[in-house]
């Protein structure tokens, strides 16, 4: 059920029906090597929310475009948006899913930066203390595939434009890849902030689009979606508290 395209009476007779669960995908507006489109994180996420409402009756909220992008701010086309706005972003989000009747909410993010992902954890956190009915799961997409997807990625480091996210375009948006880039793998100084971290990652790709296929694409968004409709089942049945 995508959000953005139902009705208040669908919505009213979802909810009164006894529809709890909402899908929250969030990415980002973030350089993704020569090849791949900006809001390659969004699409993921977008992407198996939809597939994932297909396996289970669940609200898909609209993405959120945008996100904390610091390894990559100064390569062009990346905008990045604070820690303090993303948790302010989230916590709004969900109180006002909350107000409609909302129980169970899955946030996803197909930008798995360290920051992006931890502010939206402790958005969680607050939100638990503050809810006393929100059963809430917070998620990146690697977390959810790093175990069944060893058998279907051959790069062992892949995390950024590389393998996944190649095979991902390439089966949903076939049309926004635009040829390919080297391989890559940025080192930056161990425990030094540096402000030119371009120079430590010219190319902007983590990995190895070359190994990338459409079939495998495929493949990595069934498992995403797979997890998520029993990450919501989890969270209906109050198996976690």
């Amino acid at each position: 059920m995508l959000l953005e395209k139902m009705t208040m009476p669908q919505v009213e007779n979802a909810i009164k029906a006894g529809y709890r669960s909402v899908f929250i995908p969030f990415g980002s507006l973030e350089e993704h090597g020569l090849h791949l489109p900006l809001s390659t994180d969004t699409i993921q996420a977008y992407q198996v929310g939809k597939r994932a409402s297909e396996l289970i009756p669940l609200f898909v909220a609209p993405p959120i475009h945008y996100g904390n992008c610091r390894s990559t701010n100064l390569h062009p086309g990346t905008i990045s948006i604070s820690t303090t706005t993303l948790r302010g972003l989230l916590k709004d989000l969900v109180r006002s899913f909350y107000r409609q009747g909302m129980r169970n909410l899955v946030v996803l993010t197909g930008h798995a930066g360290g920051a992006h992902r931890m502010a939206l954890q402790d958005a969680g956190e607050e939100l638990l203390d503050e809810l006393p009915e929100l059963r809430i799961a917070v998620v990146t997409e690697y977390e959810l595939a790093r175990d069944e997807g060893r058998g279907i990625v051959e790069t062992p480091e892949d995390a950024h434009a590389g393998e996944i996210e190649t095979s991902r375009i390439m089966h949903s948006h076939p049309h926004l890849v635009q040829g390919t880039s080297p391989e890559e793998y940025p080192t930056f100084p161990t425990g030094i902030l540096v402000r030119d971290k371009r120079r430590y990652w010219p190319g902007g790709v983590w990995g190895d689009p070359s190994k990338a296929t459409a079939e495998k694409g495929a493949r990595i968004e069934e498992l995403v979606a797979r997890k998520v409709a029993d990450l919501v089942k989890a969270l209906e049945e109050g198996r976690y508290v």
